[in-house]
């Protein structure tokens, strides 16, 4: 999504500003060109040197400033930005941009450009709940610009109270949203993602290695190109995605009654969630106790929900996930077939850089046709979005005017 795209990071004066280094972090992590863009009072909190080492760019400040200008000049600053983010954005940033006002690089470089422009508000509550800041920030919504609500808390003036800059991992992902293509509009997307536990007795159960990480992703990517998204996950650790409706379960059998609830109004069924194949057949109402003797478990299968959703699928988009150790295309395959699935994310987790929790993943797409994509090692965000590239094409979605 980021990779080789030039973010403009437009950084104003407040006590947040120590935020904006991680975001720039996260920015680069990802594969984005940034270039920094610092008011004189956002430098009073973080010296420029800071962003311009995480960056690997020189850091812009001074309008009049022959060398920059010559060299970059905030003309072509905004000419080649595909994406400006202002966090901090201070309530005077918004309020001169509001007004038309552009004293200073930042302020400049805003008014020229055309790309995409997210604020990141920081400011006192009282500030914020201002009636000029509102009609400000209202009037930059009408004209196109895009914002960020700033979280509620503690703030730095002893206030409690919305104004906190929201965590960069918040405003990565709205910035995310902005870069992504507004194709899947109109749709319904069901995820299932983690792992699903099976109980024993009240202290032990049966399950596996998945973290949800695959899942989470393809749910965040879909919400972000603009479809209705519901999340059913089994155990995680992980944070829900803004926007997602997420719908937690512990068993096979209990997401299995919720995904055939939210299948009715879903166009597109991503089933990444590693579900155990079977659970005991008694579970103790009582721990059980270590005996001299071997303990034998007597299992029992559970429901086949991706095998079930394919009979019923109709004109739905259905995927699949294959997690092999040996012999992935045959196995993948086979899956695919029976399960009458459209497509199937397969992958070899005895792989480096593939498998359960990890942030990566090495896939290979296989196709009903018979096509069989390989994509190199990818983070799992962007192996969401090459998967929902390839949703896109089956349902050739046409574009929001």
């Amino acid at each position: 999504m980021f990779k080789d795209k030039k973010i403009v990071l437009g950084v104003s004066g407040g006590i947040a500003v120590y935020k904006a280094v991680e975001l720039l972090r996260l920015f680069v992590k990802a594969g984005a060109d940034v270039s920094v863009v610092m008011t004189r009072n956002a430098q009073e909190f973080v010296t420029p040197l800071t962003f311009q080492t995480l960056s690997g760019n020189p850091v812009y400040s001074e309008l009049f400033n022959l060398y920059q200008e010559k060299k970059i000049g905030h003309i072509s600053l905004a000419e080649n930005a595909d994406l400006f983010v202002i966090a901090p954005a201070t309530a005077n940033v918004i309020g001169k941009v509001a007004s038309g006002i552009a004293d200073d690089l930042l302020t400049t470089t805003l008014m020229a450009t055309k790309a995409p422009v997210l604020f990141a508000p920081a400011m006192n509550v009282h500030m914020y709940e201002n009636p000029i800041y509102q009609r400000n920030e209202n009037s930059l919504r009408q004209l196109g610009y895009h914002f960020i609500d700033p979280a509620y808390g503690e703030l730095a003036c002893g206030y409690s109270g919305q104004g906190k800059l929201p965590a960069p991992e918040a405003i990565f992902a709205a910035a995310q949203k902005l870069l992504a293509p507004q194709d899947l509009c109109g749709h319904t997307v069901l995820v299932t993602a983690g792992p699903t536990r099976e109980e024993l007795d009240p202290v032990r159960y049966i399950s596996n290695y998945s973290s949800g990480k695959m899942g989470y992703a393809v749910a965040r990517a879909a919400r972000q190109r603009g479809a209705e998204v519901v999340l059913v996950s089994g155990p995680t650790f992980l944070p829900p995605p803004a926007g997602v409706k997420l719908v937690s379960v512990v068993s096979a059998k209990q997401m299995r009654e919720q995904v055939l609830q939210a299948f009715s109004k879903a166009t597109v069924v991503v089933k990444s969630a590693a579900v155990a194949d079977y659970r005991p057949v008694s579970v103790s109402g009582h721990k059980l106790k270590k005996k001299d003797a071997e303990m034998f478990l007597s299992l029992e299968k559970n429901p086949d929900i991706l095998a079930e959703l394919g009979q019923i699928k109709q004109d739905r988009i259905l995927v699949g996930f294959a997690a092999e150790t040996q012999d992935l295309l045959k196995h993948a395959g086979e899956k695919l077939s029976k399960k009458n699935l459209d497509l199937i994310v397969a992958n070899d987790i005895t792989q480096s850089g593939a498998g359960f929790d990890v942030d990566t993943n090495v896939v290979k797409l296989l196709h009903a046709d018979g096509k069989v994509e390989e994509l190199p090692q990818l983070s799992k965000v962007e192996v969401a979005h090459q998967l929902l590239d390839r949703v896109v094409d089956m349902f050739a979605v046409a574009k929001p005017e």
